[in-house]
């Protein structure tokens, strides 16, 4: 049987492995199982992580203003953690989410999004 310290990590392992197949959906379902099933000191990354996937999932429906809704609300999580957290490159996922935002401002038809700003994540 796992221990929950081997759970939260397998949870954070397969939210990153998703992400970056970008499966979007699958990646915010296995990180919101982690933030909301335990106390974690860095809730507010991993919710930051949430809404990341969720923006980008929501390029892929179609719809621009739930993407930038979201990536707005994930810099404000993902600012408070600037060191890197968990490993990741936080800086560099938040340089990744100005440059969508910046495409997404730039483009009229968000079929046009560029994918090559969607960041990969190493953890």
């Amino acid at each position: 049987m796992s221990t929950e310290e081997e759970i939260k990590k397998e949870l954070f392992s397969k939210g990153i492995k998703a992400f970056n197949n970008r499966n979007y959906y699958d990646a915010h379902e296995y990180w919101e199982d982690l933030w909301t099933e335990y106390r974690l000191k860095d809730a507010k990354f991993i919710q930051g992580l949430i809404q990341l996937s969720v923006g980008y999932f929501h390029i892929t429906n179609l719809n621009i203003n739930g993407a930038k809704s979201m990536f707005g609300k994930c810099l404000l999580k993902l600012d408070l953690y600037k060191q890197n957290s968990r490993g990741i490159d936080v800086v560099f996922l938040i340089n990744a989410v100005n440059n969508t935002i910046d495409n997404l401002n730039e483009i009229e038809n968000i079929k046009d999004f560029n994918w090559s700003n969607s960041p990969k994540i190493n953890a």
